[in-house]
């Protein structure tokens, strides 16, 4: 099956993926539809990926080696507990073994726009209000009021997707009941620190467990070539002021001088001496909080409609497989293309294929929340062994973190 005209609404990774994975497959005309009206490499969130999965994603042909990222090898779990030694750094309770790189969200991305062939159309600034499909096609709707009608159009907008709402309109985000805050910054600045950066291997990523919560710290690539920022992620119980309306976040730049100060002192409070620092050397503007939330649609299509990425399946961030998620959409997107002789066929093995995938991520993305946050186990009598035990227990039955191996067809 080749031809027809596609409209992708959201043009992040989930969006760039499946752009270049409809032209691979022979679209006529791809439309990229992105409501933000710049570019997206400032966006500092880091992600890992397991090699395995990366080095799938190369062989298929997603992503290609020279991305660049940084090697971690060793996830050090770590825990205030003075009574039991430990030093500025906290207790050592596992040095588990992780063949993960890690990434720079806008690094990654703009390595996937790069690619993009270019007779994709890229609209930055559009907002799609409403989408809407017939039996034979699909249309879109922005802020303008023009409608335009497409074969297909795909919904890569993220857990607040206006395309979600016309395939699974009661399909919500759930929120688990916690959060993170997110921060970044250049790792020179760890020289600021008692110890410097020395004191924590480059290689290393830190999860500093307390009762409660957990923050997780790895070095990430810097937007710069050549530079590192320092990438964290604080698990937490939401603050008394946060208002959950409906899916939301507290961008970069928006939390005031008295939030920020909440953060220092929860930081302080339960954090080794060293890790606290680390977390408040961040700069305002580069602080932000989540909420968490899960979400496994009933199903992925709807008539013309498709789901990718976050619109389709928000998976906690304690998986370490949101952007392999979406790029492994794009890939089982392009096998159900190559097999389908119609677009009814096309979207019915997109379907089958990965709503099952997305409800295990997402379970087994709860089953960590519990195991580290929600019910997690008294720190302070935990060693090597009970951490093994633990570790294997969250992860029974299920092949999911990370991602699962990527499903390869002929």
């Amino acid at each position: 099956m080749r031809g027809g005209s596609i409209a992708v609404v959201g043009g992040s990774i989930a969006g760039s993926a499946f752009a270049r994975a409809a032209t691979r497959q022979g679209a006529e005309r791809v439309v990229v539809l992105e409501r933000s009206p710049g570019r997206l490499e400032d966006r500092g969130v880091g992600i890992c990926i397991l090699d395995d999965r990366f080095a799938e994603l190369v062989g298929a042909g997603h992503v290609t080696e020279d991305v660049r990222r940084h090697r971690l090898t060793v996830r050090r779990w770590i825990t205030r507990d003075a009574s039991r030694g430990g030093d500025a750094r906290g207790r050592h309770l596992w040095a588990q073994p992780f063949a993960f790189h890690s990434y720079h969200w806008g690094v990654l991305w703009q390595a996937l726009r790069e690619r993009m062939p270019g007779n994709v159309e890229y609209r930055l600034g559009t907002t799609v209000t409403a989408v809407g499909t017939g039996e034979d096609d699909a249309w879109i709707t922005d802020t303008t009021g023009a409608r335009e009608p497409y074969d297909l159009v795909i919904g890569a907008d993220g857990y607040r997707s206006v395309v979600r709402e016309a395939v699974c309109p009661d399909a919500l985000p759930e929120y688990a009941g916690y959060v993170c805050w997110r921060g970044s910054y250049d790792a020179e600045r760890l020289a600021e620190l008692p110890g410097g950066a020395e004191a924590w291997p480059e290689q290393e990523c830190a999860t500093v467990c307390y009762p409660g919560g957990q923050v997780v710290i790895y070095r990430i690539p810097g937007v710069t070539p050549g530079r590192t920022q320092v990438n964290w992620v604080f698990y937490a119980p939401a603050p008394a002021w946060l208002r959950l309306d409906g899916p939301t976040s507290i961008p970069a730049g928006t939390l005031d001088d008295g939030r920020a100060d909440e953060l220092k002192a929860l930081a302080e409070r339960e954090l080794p001496p060293y890790w606290a620092a680390l977390v408040t050397l961040t700069p305002l503007e580069r602080t932000f909080l989540q909420p968490i939330y899960d979400l496994a649609t009933p199903r992925r299509t709807a008539g013309r409609l498709l789901l990718a990425g976050d619109a389709a399946t928000v998976v906690r961030p304690h998986n370490t497989s949101g952007a392999v998620k979406a790029l492994q959409d794009a890939h089982a997107f392009e096998d159900a293309w190559r097999a389908g002789r119609s677009w009814a066929a096309t979207l019915s093995a997109y379907d089958r294929e990965r709503v099952t995938m997305g409800r295990e991520l997402v379970e087994l993305g709860r089953r960590l929340g519990r195991a580290q946050v929600g019910a997690a186990p008294d720190w302070s009598t935990m060693d090597e062994p009970g951490m093994i035990a633990w570790w294997q227990q969250q992860l029974t039955g299920s092949g999911g973190f990370g991602g699962h191996a990527l499903t390869r067809r002929s």
